[in-house]
């Protein structure tokens, strides 16, 4: 696994799971933000992160998606 996409409030948190995930993400992302994607306090909208999701797929890296979780009662 080399990165995580997990749906929670209509947003996406963005979590590398590995070395090639964090270096893949760091060149999608300037520099100013390296310090929040090493410290897994990335979110995006559901849009953007599915087109990072395709764009890392393609790259070769391996994605693991968590949708969102609904209860009923």
């Amino acid at each position: 696994m080399d990165i995580w996409f997990v749906s929670a409030n209509e947003r996406v948190h963005v979590r590398a799971a590995s070395v090639h995930g964090m270096l893949w993400l760091q060149t999608h992302f300037e520099s100013d933000h390296w310090d929040a994607i090493a410290s897994e306090q990335v979110t995006l909208s559901k849009s953007n992160a599915s087109m990072l999701s395709q764009d890392a797929q393609e790259a070769g890296l391996t994605i693991n998606s968590i949708p969102d979780i609904a209860y009923s009662i």
